[in-house]
């Protein structure tokens, strides 16, 4: 929430609303009166009691934080004035909670076009984030607050990633993606599809760098996927999981060969082959099941799928 004051300064019967689109902050009830700021989409506002018609007078967030999943950021700037009411959606608002959500979607489906608006992610993880946190008792609130920690995750994910350090084989040689937000979706969302994927992004931090040829990196990764998988199988991203992980074992074929242990690459060709065939059976009408199809008939016809894999 808004921070107004200190926190035991806040009213229990405070209302808030959120800003949809960019909007101006007057210092009086009036356009052609001083403008002292703009709030962005996303942005939160407690609602002053003295409001008027098509008007709310309001402590306006503008800058930074605080939102409460974001109190590990420095405080915002806050600041005090009127703007025009359309802007606002208020907790009272009807179907608020949808209209800011559609607001988050169109602002990530702008994030994902290439050249799209700058901010446009920034400002899709805020309206999820406040409708999460100011409408708690929506149906759309654990959507929200994962997609939220997802645009979060996805953002960190690619710095990380960008860097030297993601070349190292062992995860715990690079910087550690920030798991916050995803726990956090998983305590209050439990046993929903929202905490089923938060755990699926988590895997990232354990997933190693480049394998060069070592077997003890798909050897883990396979294991991480399977078990996700036997553990959320009502996952959307079970399919995809138990690709992975049937993915890796087939590699392990060619590495342990490549070791001169033909024992263990026989048994990671069973394994790949069970593995995939769990797929196909379990997620026949998934795109990873028409790959685990296809997984099958590459070890089934000694067609290697990791290293070299021309003749």
């Amino acid at each position: 929430m808004l921070a107004v004051g200190s926190a035991s300064a806040q009213k229990p019967n405070q209302e808030y609303a959120i800003a949809i689109i960019d909007t101006p902050v007057y210092i009086t009830a009036d356009a052609q009166s001083q403008k002292l700021a703009t709030m962005e989409a996303g942005r939160e506002m407690a609602i002053l009691p003295d409001s008027a018609r098509g008007w709310l007078h309001v402590i306006a967030n503008i800058e930074g934080g605080p939102l409460e999943a974001d109190a590990d950021e420095p405080q915002g700037k806050n600041v005090t004035g009127w703007i025009q009411d359309r802007a606002a959606i208020r907790t009272s608002t009807p179907n608020g909670d949808r209209i800011v959500f559609g607001a988050a979607v169109e602002a990530e489906q702008e994030a994902s076009k290439r050249g799209g608006r700058r901010g446009a992610a920034q400002e899709a993880r805020r309206l999820y984030t406040l409708l999460a946190e100011d409408f708690p008792n929506s149906p759309l609130a654990g959507e929200a607050a994962f997609r939220a920690a997802d645009i979060r995750w996805q953002i960190e994910r690619a710095d990380v990633f960008s860097r030297p350090s993601a070349k190292e084989r062992d995860p715990i040689m690079r910087d550690k993606i920030n798991e916050d937000y995803l726990h956090r979706v998983e305590r209050k969302f439990p046993h929903t599809k929202w905490a089923d994927l938060a755990a699926y992004d988590l895997i990232d931090n354990k997933i190693c760098g480049e394998w060069n040829g070592a077997a003890k990196c798909p050897e883990k990764e396979a294991d991480l996927y399977e078990k996700y998988a036997a553990e959320h199988p009502q996952s959307p991203k079970a399919a995809e999981a138990l690709y992975n992980a049937a993915w890796r074992q087939a590699a392990l074929i060619e590495i342990y060969k490549g070791n001169g242990d033909a024992k263990k690459s026989d048994q990671a060709r069973s394994k790949a082959l069970e593995l995939a065939q769990r797929l196909v059976s379990q997620y026949g009408d998934s795109d990873f099941a028409a790959r685990g199809n296809t997984l099958i008939y590459k070890i089934n016809q000694n067609i290697p799928t990791y290293g070299n894999t021309s003749d």
